[in-house]
């Protein structure tokens, strides 16, 4: 599977962006898409997931500004985020995880929230 990721950018604080990661395959409509993101000197964490049934779950940091959802018609996940802050600053990547195979990454999208 073939993740690319678009939609990064510079943006100011309290600004909005929305992420989008486009598939390729054909088991994009059953397979749990998420997108984490790394900041400089940080490990990588989970900022979204949803599941193939659209169940989604967040990261305490992402609670109440950030959406993940999913069109798989077009085999994309997208995330929009609001009230974006600082330290939501990182590059984000794509993620999916089929069954139990090992999952599949994008090459990632740079968001930096500056003034």
């Amino acid at each position: 599977v073939h993740l690319v990721e678009s939609g990064g950018g510079l943006v100011q604080p309290g600004g909005s962006l929305r992420l989008s990661c486009a598939a390729s395959g054909n088991i994009f409509r059953i397979s749990t898409m998420g997108w984490y993101r790394q900041a400089p000197g940080k490990e990588r964490e989970l900022v979204a997931r949803i599941t193939s049934g659209g169940n989604t779950n967040y990261a305490d940091s992402a609670k109440d500004r950030f959406t993940i959802s999913r069109d798989n018609a077009k085999n994309t996940v997208y995330l929009q985020m609001n009230s974006l802050k600082p330290e939501d600053t990182a590059v984000y990547y794509c993620h999916l995880q089929f069954a139990n195979l090992s999952p599949d990454w994008g090459q990632g999208t740079q968001v930096t929230v500056s003034s």
